[in-house]
Parts: C-alpha cells; sequence; structure tokens
C-alpha cells in the first residue's frame, strides 16, 4: 500500500480541506493508500482527519524557501516511510521539492486550486523549481492553462476535476429543517450560497442582485447566506441599508450543509476566483440547479452541455437578477437544471473516478 503524506500549511474548512478530506476517505477506503497528514496550522480538518485515525504532526513552515522546515519534512517521511507527498499551496510546494533534498525516497505531487497569476518573481521561482516536480493536477481546464503560464511544464500536469460522492447527498427534500428553523414556508422560493465572507466571493454585488431582483419578480423568495468571514458584518450592514431584511437571511457558519442544500432550491455562486468549487458541485449532488459566475472554472460545471443552470458576468446585478428570475418564475426549467445537475455529477464529477485518476497520478510520479 503507498504511503502518502498530505501535506497543507492552514488545515481550517475551506475547499481545499475538502479536497483533502476527500482524498483520504475514499483512497483509503478503497486500500490504495495508507494516509498521513502534515501541517503548519491547524483547524477543523485536524480534528476530522484524526476521527478517521489519520497521524498528523505540525511541522512549522515559515516561508516558501524554508530549509528548516524542508529538513524537518524529510525527517518526518522518513520516520513515516512516506513513499510520496502530496501538497496544495506554493508554501508547502516548496518546501516538499526542498524535501526531496535531504530524502531522496520521496515523490512530490502538486493539486492548484486556484485560477489566478503568479506575479514575476514566483514565475522564475516556479521555473527554478520546476525541475524537482514529479506531477501536477489542475482541478480544471483554466487551472491547467494558467500552472502553465506561471511556469511550469505542460507535460507534468493532469486535470481530474474535483468530485463528489452522490450517495452522501442524495436524500429527500422532507429531511431538511432549515425551513422550519427560519420560518419561511413550503412554497417560498429558497436560494442559497454558502461561500465565505471574503472580497474574492463577491457578496456585495450579490446583494444588489437581490435588490434589483425585487424589481423584476413579484414571487416571493429568500436568498440564504450561510457563512462567516471578515465581510460578514458588513454584508449585514448592506442588507439593512437596502431594506431586505426580509429578502435576505444570514444563518453563520454551518456544518449541516447538506441540510441547507435539502432546503434550498436554488444555489448561487458569486464569485471572482474559481478553479472548481466543491459548494457547486455537492449542491447539484444534492439536487439543485445552480447560477454561477463565469470565472475559472465555473464553466466546466455549467455549461450548455450540462445544462444544469446558467453562468453570469461578475459583478453585474442585473446579469445575476435576470438569471434568478429564470428560475422564480419558471418552475419548469429549474425541474429540468435539477434533473441536469444529478447527471453532470455522474458523468463528471463522481468521487470514485476522481480517486482512480488521482492515484493514477500518484503511480505516475513514483515510476516514471
Amino acid at each position: 500500500m503507498m504511503k502518502v503524506l498530505y501535506l497543507l500549511n492552514f488545515a481550517g474548512k475551506a475547499g481545499t480541506e475538502r479536497y483533502v478530506e476527500t482524498l483520504v476517505r475514499y483512497l483509503s477506503q478503497d486500500g490504495l493508500v495508507q494516509p498521513f497528514f502534515a501541517y503548519n496550522e491547524g483547524g477543523l480538518l485536524v480534528e476530522r482527519l484524526e476521527e478517521m485515525g489519520v497521524p498528523c504532526r505540525r511541522v512549522e513552515m515559515r516561508r516558501r524557501f524554508d530549509k528548516k522546515a524542508a529538513k524537518e519534512l524529510a525527517k518526518l517521511c522518513e520516520e513515516w516511510d512516506i513513499d510520496l507527498v502530496h501538497c496544495h499551496y506554493l508554501r508547502e510546494h516548496y518546501t516538499a521539492l526542498l524535501a526531496k533534498k535531504y530524502n531522496k525516497k520521496i515523490r512530490v505531487v502538486y493539486t492548484n486550486h486556484f485560477v489566478l497569476a503568479n506575479d514575476f518573481v514566483t514565475r522564475l521561482s516556479n521555473r527554478f523549481m520546476d525541475k524537482r516536480q514529479d506531477q501536477m493536477i489542475a482541478v480544471c481546464n483554466k487551472g491547467k492553462e494558467q500552472l502553465i503560464a506561471n511556469g511550469w511544464s505542460g507535460d507534468r500536469i493532469q486535470v481530474i476535476f474535483n468530485a463528489v460522492d452522490m450517495d452522501a447527498w442524495a436524500g429527500d427534500r422532507s429531511e431538511s429543517t432549515m425551513r422550519a428553523e427560519l420560518d419561511l414556508p413550503e412554497d417560498r422560493f429558497v436560494m442559497l450560497c454558502a461561500s465565505r465572507f471574503a472580497e474574492d466571493k463577491g457578496h456585495k454585488y450579490l446583494i444588489d442582485s437581490i435588490k434589483r431582483l425585487t424589481e423584476l419578480t413579484a414571487v416571493p423568495f429568500t436568498l440564504v447566506l450561510a457563512g462567516d468571514g471578515p465581510l460578514l458584518e458588513p454584508s449585514k450592514e448592506q442588507v439593512k441599508e437596502l431594506g431586505l431584511e426580509e429578502q435576505v437571511k444570514f444563518i453563520g457558519f454551518r456544518k449541516d450543509i447538506k441540510n441547507l442544500y435539502k432546503g434550498s432550491d436554488l444555489y448561487v455562486n458569486s464569485s471572482q476566483h474559481e478553479a472548481l468549487s466543491f459548494l457547486i458541485i455537492e449542491a447539484m449532488a444534492a439536487g439543485l440547479p445552480v447560477i454561477a459566475t463565469d470565472m475559472g472554472g465555473n464553466s466546466d460545471i455549467v455549461n450548455d452541455e450540462a445544462g444544469c443552470g446558467m453562468l453570469v458576468e461578475y459583478d453585474n446585478p442585473d446579469s445575476m437578477a435576470v438569471a434568478m428570475k429564470c428560475f422564480l418564475e419558471d418552475p419548469a426549467f429549474a425541474a429540468k437544471c435539477r434533473e441536469n445537475a444529478l447527471r453532470t455529477i455522474q458523468e463528471k464529477f463522481e468521487v470514485h473516478k476522481m480517486a482512480k485518476a488521482t492515484y493514477g497520478v500518484y503511480e505516475k510520479a513514483l515510476h516514471d
């Protein structure tokens, strides 16, 4: 069995952590990988992996070129007899590549979770570090294009979409307690956005879109905003200023995300930056159609072939509001998108296919 050390600087509760937890769970269940985990800053992911029986250890990583951290990581890999290190951001990626100098056995796989251009200095350092790289994973097609533009060799980059377990998100709408909690009638159209309240998640223009929507339709609706973050309070203030307290409900960070999906009619993504959002594909696996911004890898999920929702222009309240209006006023369209969402997950974003493809990359890194 292959021993894989998953390396992450901050082990919190966002999409990258969900990606790591997914791989650990399904690759170990299939008997392909014995997982280990190392991190710099602890959080919810550490708790979840420890509950699964995964050995966890802190490795302090202060900067990208941190030789002390590289030596500590190499020593840890020797202690645990690690075959491969799978890392996720540049700090830990560089640390793992430097660790190869002190432990010749280990191989390194890097997954890129963003579609963001690096600055000139970082592109140069990427090219310098590229000769140490074994294999890379991009979670969307635009992510691969950006990795190449950022200085990495394209022949070592594989595109593997994030994925979910359909069985985990199956269930009936009647299971949800969200509407009762918020005192929402069963016939109210409910939209959900569960992104963290940060600048690039687009909450400001999303709330402006809701104001515009109130001018376009008479159909009663509610937007539920789950999550926390630095812009939560400014978002609440914006809702008050626009007089949208009846249309917008804030419910904070929630662990019962399936409960929220099952109580909703539509999932909304308003982000400026996305690679391939777990929230979007989870919502689809739970039977929700999607409105998403035409940014990053969202078009790999929502497109004409999939027929599971609509893409809108980022930071354009009119574009978002008109798309919302289509779902509110055309139940047949919404129903067709729900049906197509489930089909799309099965065909393109199913977790066992993702796990198998990722293990293939591991084998390629070890044997090429």
